[in-house]
């Protein structure tokens, strides 16, 4: 197996029906600019290091958040934002959404160390060109800018098999499918996790946890926590 074929679970080539390519996109031989967009310096820091290291590279700049990103990426007019997700400047999906919104001409590659369903779909709906975590190898990572500069979507396996799950997840009988958010909070009460700690675990109050209890108890019409996961094993909601 290639570099190419190793970086991702998908990768498309960014070409339109009539066999054209996007506008956009940057020659196979051109040096790909860059935008790094991370909270943490120590990241931003190796992150430039690594890509000035390497030929066909230019790191234009970095932000430590999504507000700062969209000021820079103005700025600068970069071929791909390396673009962080959770970060106190501003959410990379704002961001992301916002840059699509202004038509920017740069491509978005997510980079972060998050890949649940609440990150991951968001992100590609918000625009983002692709989608890799940041275990991934170096190569791989060189890879994956590569081909989001040419326009082409770059998933990590974990990633892609995500997408598809969310795709494939099975509607309630009432025809309304359970949210992205709603699974998760059904997976970790499958686990027996307590409100509070699903409230840490993903982020939010334990207010937004019994919401979203509510809702899926709805959803499922059940009453309480162990019936909904006995009805989400029955239904193959949960695996």
């Amino acid at each position: 197996m290639t570099d190419d074929e190793a970086t991702a679970a998908a990768v498309t080539d960014g070409t339109t029906t009539d066999g054209t390519t996007t506008d956009d996109a940057v020659a196979d031989d051109a040096v790909i600019s860059l935008l790094v967009v991370d909270d943490h310096p120590v990241v931003r820091d190796g992150l430039r290091g690594m890509f000035e290291s390497a030929p066909g590279f230019r790191v234009l700049g970095e932000a430590a958040g999504g507000a700062e990103a969209l000021q820079r990426a103005a700025a600068l007019d970069p071929d791909v934002i390396l673009m962080d997700l959770r970060m106190p400047g501003g959410s990379g999906v704002d961001a992301i959404r916002e840059l699509t919104r202004r038509g920017a001409r740069a491509k978005v590659l997510v980079l972060t160390t998050y890949d649940t369903d609440s990150d991951t779909l968001p992100a590609i709906e918000a625009g983002a060109t692709g989608y890799l975590l940041k275990d991934a190898p170096r190569d791989d990572l060189f890879t994956a800018v590569r081909a989001a500069a040419q326009g082409r979507t770059v998933l990590s396996p974990a990633v892609a098999s995500r997408l598809v799950s969310a795709v494939r997840a099975p509607r309630t009988p009432g025809g309304e499918p359970l949210s992205a958010r709603e699974r998760e909070v059904l997976a970790l009460v499958a686990r027996g996790t307590s409100n509070k700690e699903i409230a840490r675990e993903l982020f939010i109050s334990e207010a937004t946890v019994k919401t979203h209890l509510t809702h899926l108890y709805a959803k499922l019409r059940v009453n309480d926590r162990a019936a909904a996961v006995a009805t989400a094993y029955d239904r193959g909601i949960l695996g």
